[in-house]
């Protein structure tokens, strides 16, 4: 980015004792306008040094920061951390595939003697914004360090329905390779849901209220703030902070490290899809079936007899704004370049079409050719897969991980 745009935390607490200090200013990276209705005083978590934009990227990353902005005006509160406790009966909002599990179990992992009792477990909660979803549960995994050092670190996401527990065997085994492991429910998700319902109600709560932005954007921000406090941990080097995830923690990892710069290495896995493209290509019916009582309660709405491309649109637009325009994957993924980025999709992923990709990847391709860094970029499509992550995609993340984060 041509410039940088430093945002103050005056007021950052840690309620707990941890091997690593908070300090105060924390620092994003963002220059955009502050909307109008934004709090600047110190007792608000963003305040605002304007900036010129700087080139496109920049200008992109602005609009995209005015719209996360624009439907938490009176949510914004100082980033602050609480203490958490091991969950003991994660919520799964839905069925687990069979071998799901063992894709995972099949990460590459240290062979080390005593091995559960030399890993570390941390949980926390981040206050991200008021209200009952601000509070953000991060749960981060590492190895006893026999002398203090800055370590790479990697975020986590799980997929739709799913926790942060989920995640257990890809933290372990990341950890084991020297990596601090870090997962986070998404909005609505794990500790943040009451019922097996709660996030498919939060989708239509959205679409009659607007206010909020449950699909992707909200957890969007929260993994901005997550930055905030993972960069400011003596234990984790600010410079070598890694982001992935699967399915909708896959749009998560392509959306966050679009929007802040300090996810240095990305791999989003099954996640990366055209929106626009499919709405024009009539290739929208597989993800919108993903979600799919969001879309019946617009269609009622709308008086229509069925789900058609208008509905589908006007849900977008209500309830992720700009997803299948301007922030959609033909602008969003060529301005993660230069930094290191790695995408797994199916071949024959109906949610996540080949063709509706051919833009991005053409566009990113070029983007890190200007960059001079070619090798940064690197699209996979496993022949004869659907909407699946398999084991041969966990082994690619964890190859570019090392590759390109230690």
């Amino acid at each position: 980015m041509a410039s940088i745009l430093a945002s103050h935390f005056p007021s950052v607490t840690c309620f707990r004792p941890v091997p690593h200090v908070l300090r105060t200013p924390a620092v994003s990276i963002y220059n955009y306008k502050i909307p109008t209705g934004i709090s600047t005083e110190p007792n608000c978590s963003i305040k605002i040094e304007m900036e010129k934009e700087g080139d496109e990227a920049s200008k992109l990353r602005s609009e995209f920061m005015d719209s996360l902005l624009s439907r938490r005006r009176h949510l914004l509160v100082p980033l602050r951390v609480e203490t958490g406790e091991p969950v003991k009966d994660p919520l799964y909002q839905g069925k687990i595939l069979p071998g799901s599990r063992e894709v995972m179990e099949s990460c590459p992992k240290e062979d080390i003697t005593d091995f559960k009792d030399k890993l570390v477990q941390e949980n926390l909660y981040l206050i991200t914004e008021a209200g009952n979803q601000g509070r953000l549960p991060v749960l981060i995994v590492s190895m006893k360090e026999s002398a203090p050092r800055r370590q790479p670190a990697i975020v986590f996401l799980h997929s739709s329905y799913k926790c942060k527990e989920w995640l257990h065997p890809l933290l372990e085994a990341y950890a084991s390779r020297g990596y601090i492991a870090v997962a986070i429910d998404s909005r609505y998700h794990g500790e943040r849901a009451s019922n097996k319902t709660t996030y498919l109600d939060a989708l239509v709560s959205s679409w009659r209220n607007g206010d909020t932005m449950p699909f992707i954007f909200d957890t969007v921000w929260d993994l901005i703030k997550l930055g905030d406090y993972l960069t400011q941990r003596e234990d984790i080097d600010p410079a070598r902070i890694g982001i992935t995830g699967e399915s909708l923690g896959g749009m998560h990892a392509w959306f966050a490290a679009a929007a802040d710069t300090r996810y240095a290495v990305v791999v989003p896995i099954i996640g990366v899809q055209g929106f626009g493209w499919a709405l024009d290509n009539d290739k929208w019916q597989a993800r919108v079936d993903s979600i799919k009582p969001v879309f019946d309660e617009a269609r009622i709405d709308l008086g229509k007899a069925a789900i058609d491309k208008e509905v589908v649109e006007k849900v977008w637009d209500r309830i992720a704004p700009g997803l299948a325009s301007q922030f959609d994957s033909p602008y969003t993924v060529p301005i993660i370049a230069p930094r290191p980025h790695l995408i797994l999709n199916g071949a024959d992923d109906p949610r996540c079409p080949l063709a509706g990709l051919d833009t991005p990847i053409s566009r990113a391709v070029e983007a890190y050719k200007e960059a001079n860094c070619p090798e940064k970029f690197k699209f996979i499509a496993e022949p004869g897969i659907g909407h699946l992550m398999t084991a041969s995609m966990v082994k690619e993340a964890s190859d570019w991980f090392d590759k390109f984060l230690k």
